[in-house]
């Protein structure tokens, strides 16, 4: 089984007080609300004085005069009434404080995941990412809203208690007392023992969702390849493990909570008892003294019982913090870039100087990339499966921080543009597009307001992507599934293209854009691209040669360098590695003989 690193309790603390930190915008609500529980603990406090006054004043000396009574009945019937009001308006203050707080931290949670690098998103499973935004998160509700109320109005009590004690008799007080270490050494020894079990078990659901949000990604591939038994027995495992895990919790929760607590509370009552029963020896026992104790023995464990039961949300709830604290203070984060520049992209020209980048700080993928991509000419850059292609077009596009060298807009550095500004003027179009649930409309747009229907259709028209569309039930208001599952490939991709071209992007970039789309569809999306082109940048990625004939340049890699470059008849008349690559593509030498011109 997998060795899951364990929380010191210096750790435990400081988890605290960060989540406490939460609190901070909350001072007034937090102060109304300690106001209605200190109103509660003294309504609860001072009920056994006035039955303890009622039996030793008026019952037990038979003095049964009627006004006093109905004022010590009204009184305490008024208490009563008065504590339920005020308890509901206490639990709904300290409830509003703890979801305000809960509902600011997955805000948190969510925007640093936005901001993350996708080199944290190549190393951590998706599923792992999700537990931590909504499984950790709600067990730390449960704490604000469950747990440090408990805590902070039992503290309370119990010092109330004492005090009620005290002022009836000391001598007892004292002998009461000595439950208190108990109670500490019980609560220390289930804090230690149970961080363990909590933070494995928190661990174990964590690879649960991972293993599970895995399957459903890949269902598809499951089932062709009959990996079900696998992943079944995968998933075996990994439940079993969390089984195992929230069975230890269980033994101790059961040995530590409640029977142990409920074994001193005997013995508090054993020596409250033992105490009135020596004294009635010598001298007479007040009936009503004896209920008090009792009662606010009773009231005593109470508190502590509700805490005892609390702290295993609270164990929870700590891990759950430690792991939302882990992924706030990754430091993985998105290249930066001067967000406050006024630098503007106005005419599209990339160019890289010595690029080299390497995703594990080992292995380059990248090796001293150079090459320079002209307002209105097509890079084409073409190569076997692991060549740098993808490496290249995710430096330009700030998903990565290259080590070495500089990329150019405009002879600017890219580090010097603002992230927004990159993002308009920098078009890209993936392999497999990605559709957000919604509707046709809204994936073309993506929710800008600036664009209007008419714009929407016009970059639909433009990439041929309208007669399909129109042929649809609700038109451009057609609703999209999740990741656009209904639609053909080739849909998807005219989608993507027209999101796109709605962006009016001064650089295109076009990651194997063209790879699912069929032929008749193809020689659509050609045309578009020719016009697509015009007055832009374009680099391209292509596995099918015969998508980049006409671009300006050709970079051919090979194991993160650039081996070859120039256009496609000067590349065929190498004789090289595109030589081999556009006669393996084409199956005869003499179809390569007769586009050279020889």
């Amino acid at each position: 089984m997998e060795k899951i690193p364990v929380l010191t309790g210096k750790e435990q603390r400081n988890i605290l007080f960060r989540l406490l930190s939460y609190t901070k915008p909350h001072k007034k609500t937090i102060i109304i609300a300690f106001l209605l529980l200190l109103a509660t603990t003294a309504g609860d406090i001072l009920g056994p004085i006035l039955v303890s006054v009622f039996i030793d004043d008026y019952l037990r000396p038979q003095n049964l005069v009627a006004e006093p009574l109905i004022i010590l009945g009204a009184a305490y019937l008024g208490l009563q009434v008065m504590n339920l009001i005020v308890s509901y308006f206490q639990l709904l203050k300290f409830q509003e404080i703890a979801l305000k707080i809960i509902q600011q931290l997955r805000i948190d949670v969510f925007s640093k995941v936005q901001a993350l690098g996708l080199k944290y998103f190549d190393k951590t499973p998706a599923g792992s990412i999700v537990s931590r935004v909504t499984n950790d998160t709600e067990a730390i509700k449960d704490m604000f809203v469950s747990v440090l109320v408990t805590f902070i109005q039992g503290g309370f009590l119990l010092v109330g208690i004492f005090i009620a004690m005290f002022i009836l008799n000391v001598k007892l007080a004292l002998f009461c007392l000595i439950i208190l270490p108990l109670i500490f050494m019980i609560m220390a020894a289930y804090r230690k023992y149970s961080s363990v079990f909590y933070q494995d078990l928190r661990e174990r659901l964590s690879q649960l969702n991972a293993k599970l949000s895995e399957s459903l990604q890949g269902m598809a591939i499951i089932q062709v390849f009959q990996q079900e038994k696998r992943m079944r027995n995968e998933f075996e495992e990994i439940n079993e493990a969390h089984y195992k895990a929230g069975i230890r919790n269980i033994k101790i929760d059961g040995l530590l909570l409640r029977p142990a607590i409920d074994l001193v509370y005997a013995l508090a009552l054993i020596i409250v008892l033992s105490f009135f029963g020596f004294n009635s020896l010598n001298s007479p026992v007040e009936i009503g003294v004896i209920y008090a104790f009792v009662s606010y023995l009773d009231r005593f464990f109470e508190p502590v019982n509700n805490i005892m039961q609390r702290l295993s949300m609270y164990q929870q709830a700590i891990i759950a913090a430690s792991r939302a604290f882990k992924l706030l203070d990754e430091d993985e984060l998105a290249p930066d870039q001067l967000e406050n520049s006024t630098l503007q992209v106005t005419n599209g020209e990339i160019e890289f100087r010595n690029v080299s980048f390497s995703y594990d700080g080992k292995r380059e993928v990248l090796k001293n990339i150079s090459f320079k991509a002209r307002p209105g000419e097509t890079v084409a850059l073409v190569g076997h499966t692991g060549s740098g292609k993808s490496s290249i077009i995710n430096m330009m596009m700030r998903f990565y921080e290259f080590e070495r060298g500089d990329i150019l807009v405009d002879g600017h550095s890219i580090k010097h543009y603002g992230k927004e500004e990159l993002r308009k003027k920098l078009g890209l179009v993936l392999q497999d597009p990605f559709l957000f649930y919604g509707t046709i409309k809204d994936n073309i747009s993506l929710y800008n307001d600036g664009l209007s229907d008419a714009e929407i259709k016009k970059a639909a028209e433009f990439v041929q992507a309208h007669h399909f569309i129109q042929q649809l039930e609700d038109i451009y208001d057609h609703k999209v599934v999740e990741r656009g599952s209904t639609f053909s490939s080739g849909q998807r991709q005219l989608i993507a293209f027209a999101r796109t071209i709605a962006s009016n992007p001064k650089v295109l970039v076009l990651d194997e854009a063209t790879a699912n789309i069929d032929t008749e569809t193809e020689e659509a999306i050609q045309f578009a691209l020719n016009k697509m082109r015009k007055g832009r940048t374009t680099i391209a990625i292509a596995h099918r040669l015969s998508t980049i004939q006409d671009a300006e340049q050709i970079l051919v890699l090979h194991q993160g360098e650039i081996v070859e470059r120039g256009n496609h008849q000067e590349l065929l008349s190498q004789r090289g590695l595109y030589h081999k690559m556009y006669l393996l593509q084409n199956g005869t030498a003499e179809i390569v003989e007769d586009a050279v011109g020889t």
